[in-house]
């Protein structure tokens, strides 16, 4: 079936309530027919609504950046369902980044590694490096064990707040997703990023947390040690 973005109409977004079975179902269906038609959906989490496409949808991914009203110079970070996807998109985990995994996924943590060169997708310009959590919802993991890896940024416009409930997703992206799985208030809080791509290779390089969200700096020295960067500071 062609997307709606194919024919260039503006069609009413559909909001499915999670916790009423009947609904969760087409929802789940209709979220299925969505990404694999290049379309747009919003979908909860542990931390923020998200706004998904297929990350191996060229067409899915530039719609997710349209609706944000970001460039592919803000590549969006991509959603899995277990570790075992982390190691087929990234071409290396390091062992304490697999640790900081063990403790803290499925949660708030999203890690920047280097990404499988060989993997068919275009997500922005990521130069060679892949943004990769797991989320603690089952909604959405669900989700995943069923569309495989899903480009997913927060459902905001580039600049306004991240939202906790699928209502302030939809003031700010109004139509532009094709649906809304509503599954109530979630966090609140997006994920810490931990920007991991120094410590591969020959010559390991501290990791730098280059957001700092739910998962507190200090959970990730307890692992990390001396290979945690530095807080930076501004003067």
């Amino acid at each position: 079936m062609p997307s709606r973005a194919a024919y260039n109409v503006s069609v009413m977004a559909q909001v499915f309530t999670t916790s009423v079975p009947t609904e969760l179902l087409a929802g789940m269906r209709e979220a299925q027919r969505a990404l694999g038609s290049a379309e747009v959906i919003v979908i909860p989490t542990d931390t923020v609504y998200g706004i998904a496409a297929d990350a191996f949808s060229p067409g899915g991914v530039a719609a997710l950046l349209e609706a944000k009203g970001r460039t592919r110079q803000s590549p969006p970070p991509v959603l899995v369902a277990s570790t075992a996807t982390i190691d087929a998109l990234a071409s290396e985990v390091p062992d304490l980044v697999r640790e900081l995994l063990d403790r803290f996924a499925p949660g708030p943590l999203t890690v920047i590694l280097p990404a499988q060169p060989s993997l068919s997708w275009d997500l922005g310009e990521t130069h060679g490096t892949v943004a990769l959590r797991i989320p603690d919802h089952a909604i959405t993991l669900e989700l995943l064990r069923t569309t495989g890896p899903l480009a997913v940024s927060s459902a905001n416009r580039h600049g306004e707040p991240a939202p906790a409930t699928a209502a302030a997703a939809q003031e700010q992206l109004g139509d532009s997703p094709a649906l809304y799985l509503d599954a109530g208030e979630v966090g609140g809080e997006a994920s810490t990023i931990l920007d991991a791509t120094g410590m591969t290779g020959a010559e390991p390089r501290p990791a730098r947390i280059v957001r700092q969200g739910a998962l507190p700096r200090a959970a990730i020295a307890e692992v990390l040690g001396e290979l945690l960067a530095p807080e930076e500071t501004i003067g």
